[in-house]
């Protein structure tokens, strides 16, 4: 029960009674419709399912049921202090599509209920046994249902395992440490320290439960790609796709300037993941979406056959596009603000300006074209989008 205790003391992320922004943000019908595709590009959209936070944590759960007002949410914890937050929160925002309990993810099945979503991010690699909790919540999850899950990396968060190794010598451990000296400590970090960028850019490290929840935690281990994909695997998942996936893309960013000899295009997906990883470096945590391995509709986008024609692609909703001082014959250059990697950007020539203006989330791709000579382009734009996390599709069929 120590880990229980531990966010008993640091509830996390630090409890917000202001979900004013949140809400503004999400009435947007295209956003949600863009989340939806995402999980599911070969479904029809609907509103009024269900969906699993595991792990909720003091505010994720509430965001979900204004997120989708439609939707019926169950939120679980094992700290009654989140709980409490959670609750409070649906108080009130008058979440009445919420139920929360206090329960492990181990025991979820005692709710009795299968979902057609499941979210847990963040929590897995906290768990004794990680692999109990993830077929717990393989067993909750409906046939056909998506599930989310966020779980820690470990080449980009070698600081914090030299700092975590650092606190258990000195003795300095969770409920009692005083973070206000840690923190002293941690402004004497030298230069070169692989922790001391983090501390800088990374908005965990600002206030006190994000700091004890990096650093003082008592039990955390971390997913390099083949573990990852080794433990949905074994405990009867399959691999969807990366929540955000240019930054695993050898077609984008950094990856896409490496000699055609290095960069490995004929591998399969999962071993060109890998690559991207150890060649970042600074990946701390890979969010992934992930179906049962019975489910024999798992949906794939693919650019191989003439399908892709029928996707009606919907425009991401944290795009940024740039069109000042731009390079010789760049008509834009599209930035998706979700992405943390800033050497991720998507150059737009200017032949594929009216293609990418055309984007209004009714009309498929086939519909789209001026005519079919302008097939080939449609094809190497509407690709290159997508794996710059610029599109969704909506591939399910019409009617």
């Amino acid at each position: 029960m120590e880990v229980q205790a531990f966010y008993e003391r640091y509830p996390y992320p630090p409890p917000t009674d202001d979900l004013a922004a949140y809400r503004q943000r999400w009435q947007d019908r295209e956003r949600r419709r863009a989340d939806f595709h995402l999980f599911w590009p070969t479904r029809s959209y609907r509103e009024d399912y269900s969906i699993l936070i595991a792990g909720c944590g003091t505010s994720q759960a509430a965001k979900y049921a204004i997120r989708w007002p439609a939707a019926r949410i169950t939120a679980i914890d094992f700290s009654a202090t989140s709980v409490e937050h959670t609750e409070q929160l649906k108080r009130k925002y008058e979440l009445e599509n919420l139920l929360i309990e206090q329960l492990p993810i181990e025991r979820v099945g005692e709710l009795g209920k299968t979902f057609d979503q499941v979210i847990c991010t963040g929590v897995l690699h906290h768990l004794p046994d990680p692999a109990a909790g993830l077929r717990a919540l393989r067993g909750v999850l409906e046939t056909q249902g998506a599930m989310h899950l966020m779980v820690y990396a470990p080449y980009g968060r070698s600081g914090i395992y030299m700092l975590q190794e650092f606190c258990r010598r000195i003795g300095f451990r969770a409920p009692d440490a005083d973070i206000g000296a840690l923190l002293v400590a941690l402004e004497a970090l030298p230069a070169t320290h692989p922790m001391t960028r983090l501390l800088h850019e990374a908005p965990d490290f600002r206030s006190e439960a994000g700091l004890a929840d990096a650093l003082l935690h008592p039990q955390d281990r971390a997913y390099s790609v083949p573990q990852l994909f080794a433990f949905l695997a074994t405990n009867g998942l399959t691999f969807g796709r990366w929540l955000r996936q240019a930054p695993y893309s050898l077609q984008a960013g950094l990856m896409s300037r490496i000699p055609d000899a290095l960069r490995a295009a004929t591998l399969p997906l999962a071993d060109q993941y890998a690559a991207a990883e150890l060649f970042r470096g600074n990946m701390m945590r890979h969010s992934a979406i992930a179906y049962r391995d019975d489910n024999a509709g798992v949906p794939r986008i693919s650019f191989h056959d003439d399908g892709w024609l029928g996707y009606t692609p919907i425009r991401g909703p944290d795009t940024v596009s740039v069109r000042e001082r731009l390079p010789p014959g760049v008509a834009a250059i599209l930035i998706n603000r979700a992405h943390s990697h800033t050497d991720i950007f998507l150059p737009i020539y200017p032949r594929e300006t009216r293609l990418l203006e055309a984007i209004d989330g009714k009309r498929t791709i086939r519909e789209m074209l001026a005519s079919e000579a302008e097939r080939d382009a449609a094809r190497f734009l509407f690709e290159r989008l997508w794996w710059h996390d610029q599109v969704v599709f909506d591939a399910a069929p019409r009617g």
